[in-house]
C-alpha cells in the first residue's frame, strides 16, 4: 500500500499582505506533490470567494489545488477588522478552539480514506498561538515570515531593545534619533517600530503584548520560513542564519490564484498595452492605509502635473464612489483609476515606469523582481523599515512625505519626487542589479530555490 501523501494545514493572519505570500507557498508545495488546507477567517474566506465569484456554497472548494476552508475570528459582523488591537485579541481568543475542532475533523477524515496524513501545521509567526496547538495535537509546526528577515529581528529582539534603552518595558520610545540592529540593516527610529505605528495609540499595548506571546511560542516551531532573498539582508540573516528564505515567492505562483479580497480590474492589461515603454506611473497604497479627501486631491493634481500616464489603485473601501469619480474626472484622459489590480501583472509590464507605494513588503518585493524605481510613502507598522531598505541600503528609491506622518504633502512636492526619480538614471541601474539578485535567488542553485527544496524535503519526511 502507498504511503499516504503528506498534508499541511496553512494558517495566515487575516491580512491580504499575509495571506497572499502564505497562499504563494501553498501552490509551491502543491506543486512538489503535498496537499494543502488553506484556513482563512470565515470574513476573508467570504471575500474570496466573491472576488473570484464564487457562490458561499463552495465552501471548502480548490483554490488552484489549494483547499479553501475557514474558522470563526471571533468578531462580529459590524467590528472594525482594520483594529489590529481588536483583531489580534479576537482571534486569539476565539480560534485556538475552532482551530483544535478543524484538526479533528481532518483527522476523522483521513482516517476514513487513507490518502492522505496531516503531518504539519505552517502558520504566520504572528499566528504562532497555533503552534501549541499543534504540539498538542502531535502535529509538527512550522513559522511562516512573511516580511523581512529584519522585521523578524525587531519583534524577537524587544529584550534587547529594552536593554539598550531604545524602548521601556511597554515599549514606548526612549532614544532619539536612529539605530541599527546590526551593520548592513536600515537605520530605524523608536517611534516607527511596528507596535509604535500601528493604528490607534490606545491600541499599541494589546499588539506588544500579542507581539511578546508570539515571541513565545515561535520555539516551538521547527523552522521558521520567510518571503525573503538572503543576499538582500544580510545584516539580518546574520542575526538569524537559520531562516530558511524562500522568496520572491511570487516567482514560483506565476498565474496562480492568490487569494485576492477584491475583484481584479481585468482591463489594466489592455490600458498598459496602448501606453508607451516605461511611461506609466503605477500608484497603489496596499490594502489598509487611507488618506483624507485633501491628500487625494493632492496627489490626483500631483500626477496630473507631471503629463504621464499614470495608473492607480484606490479600494473600493478606502474612498466613497462619489470620490472616487471626483478623481477619475482630475484624472482625465491620461489617468486611470480602478478598485484592485493584478498587480504582479502591472509591475512586470514594460510600460511600468516606477511604483508610488505604501512599501509593504509584498509591493516592495514585487517591484524590486521587476527592476522598478520607488516613491515610498509609508502607512503603518513594517512599511517603515521596507522604506529604510529602499531608500537608504538599496537606494533604489526616494521618499515622498516627510517625517511627520500624516501631514498633508503638497502636488508640487509630489510632482517634483516623481521627476526625480525618473530621471535619475543611477536608481534605475541600482533597482535592475536587484532585480538580477531576486532572480538569481529563485532559479536553479539558487539561494531561494536550495532553502525551498530543503523545507519541502522536511515535509515530505514527516510520513514516513
Amino acid at each position: 500500500m502507498a504511503a499516504p501523501t503528506p498534508h499541511v494545514l496553512a494558517l495566515p493572519l487575516p491580512a491580504q499582505g499575509h495571506v497572499i505570500p502564505l497562499m504563494e507557498l501553498s501552490h509551491c508545495l502543491v506543486e512538489h506533490g503535498i496537499k494543502v488546507t488553506f484556513v482563512n477567517t470565515q470574513h476573508n474566506h467570504d471575500l474570496i470567494l466573491a472576488s473570484l465569484h464564487l457562490s458561499k456554497s463552495e465552501h471548502g472548494s480548490s483554490l488552484g489545488g489549494v483547499d479553501m476552508v475557514s474558522l470563526p475570528d471571533g468578531l462580529a459582523d459590524g467590528d472594525d477588522r482594520k483594529d489590529l488591537a481588536l483583531l489580534t485579541q479576537s482571534f486569539s481568543d476565539a480560534m485556538p478552539g475552532e482551530l483544535e475542532k478543524l484538526i479533528g475533523r481532518v483527522h476523522e477524515s483521513e482516517s476514513e480514506s487513507g490518502a492522505y496524513k496531516l503531518t504539519w501545521i505552517i502558520a504566520d509567526a504572528s499566528m504562532a498561538w497555533a503552534f501549541p496547538v499543534a504540539k498538542r495535537l502531535g502535529l509538527r509546526a512550522a513559522a511562516f515570515n512573511p516580511l523581512s528577515v529584519a522585521m523578524f529581528a525587531t519583534r524577537i529582539r524587544i529584550p534587547e531593545l529594552i536593554r539598550d534603552g531604545v524602548v521601556d518595558e511597554k515599549g514606548l520610545p526612549k532614544r532619539r534619533g536612529t539605530f541599527r540592529l546590526a551593520p548592513g540593516m536600515p537605520p530605524m527610529r523608536a517611534t516607527e517600530l511596528s507596535w509604535n505605528c500601528a493604528g490607534d495609540p490606545s491600541g499599541q499595548p494589546a499588539i506588544l503584548d500579542f507581539i511578546l506571546r508570539n515571541n513565545a511560542a515561535t520555539p516551538l516551531a521547527e523552522a521558521v520560513v520567510t518571503n525573503s532573498v538572503q543576499e538582500l539582508e544580510p545584516g539580518a540573516m546574520a542575526l538569524f542564519p537559520d531562516v530558511l528564505t524562500v522568496g520572491p515567492l511570487l516567482s514560483a505562483s506565476q498565474d496562480k490564484p492568490v487569494a485576492s479580497f477584491w475583484a481584479e480590474d481585468a482591463t489594466c492589461a489592455a490600458w498598459l498595452d496602448a501606453q508607451p515603454a516605461g511611461s506609466v506611473v503605477y500608484v497603489a497604497f496596499g490594502s489598509f492605509a487611507i488618506f483624507d479627501r485633501a491628500q487625494l486631491v493632492e496627489l490626483a493634481e500631483a500626477l496630473a502635473l507631471t503629463s504621464r500616464p499614470f495608473l492607480w489603485v484606490v479600494r473600493p473601501d478606502s474612498a466613497s464612489e462619489e470620490w472616487v469619480g471626483d478623481l477619475r474626472r482630475r484624472a482625465g484622459p491620461r489617468g486611470r483609476v480602478v478598485g484592485w489590480c493584478p498587480q504582479q501583472r502591472v509591475l512586470a509590464h514594460p510600460s511600468t515606469a516606477c511604483f508610488l507605494s505604501h512599501c509593504g513588503w509584498n509591493s516592495t518585493l514585487e517591484g524590486l523582481v521587476n527592476g522598478l524605481p520607488f516613491l515610498c510613502w509609508p502607512y503603518f507598522t513594517d512599511q517603515f523599515l521596507d522604506r529604510g531598505y529602499i531608500c537608504d541600503v538599496w537606494r533604489t528609491g526616494l521618499q515622498v512625505a516627510g517625517e511627520m506622518a500624516g501631514t498633508l504633502v503638497g502636488r508640487e512636492a509630489i510632482r517634483g519626487k516623481v521627476e526625480e526619480l525618473l530621471g535619475d538614471a543611477e536608481i534605475k541601474a541600482r533597482a535592475l542589479a536587484l532585480r538580477d539578485v531576486a532572480r538569481r535567488a529563485v532559479a536553479d542553485g539558487g539561494s531561494s530555490r536550495r532553502n525551498l527544496t530543503r523545507f519541502v524535503d522536511l515535509v515530505r519526511g514527516s510520513t514516513s
